[in-house]
């Protein structure tokens, strides 16, 4: 089994107040679709209004980021048995969120 990210910028979903909570509900449906199936490892959001920092090899922190590397916006992450079910389930959230959804595969490590 794989484990996929499927993921979308914050600024791509755009929601009237009165379609929010439809949108959440739709939403939160899907991931326990997704937990019913067994094939929900995590998911959340991007809490932006906490800034970044980035922790460097000598245990440094400052208050930067990597060039290009601003994230933000909400994920999921599911364990699939290939890339044809992971686009399926892509799809639904994407129905779901009424926003297109980035798929991703992790690489492959054995101590996970």
């Amino acid at each position: 089994m794989t484990k996929y990210l499927i993921s979308f910028p914050s600024q791509a979903m755009v929601l009237t107040d009165e379609e929010f909570p439809i949108v959440a509900a739709e939403a939160h449906a899907v991931i326990e679709e997704a937990k019913a199936a067994g094939v929900y490892v995590f998911g959340g959001g991007i809490e932006e209004k906490v800034a970044p920092v980035l922790v460097s090899a000598d245990g440094s922190v400052t208050a930067e980021i990597y060039p290009g590397t601003e994230i933000r916006g909400g994920f999921t992450i599911l364990e699939l048995p290939n890339r044809e079910t992971a686009e399926e389930w892509a799809r639904k959230i994407a129905v779901a969120c009424r926003c297109s959804q980035e798929l991703r595969e992790f690489g492959y490590d054995p101590e996970s």
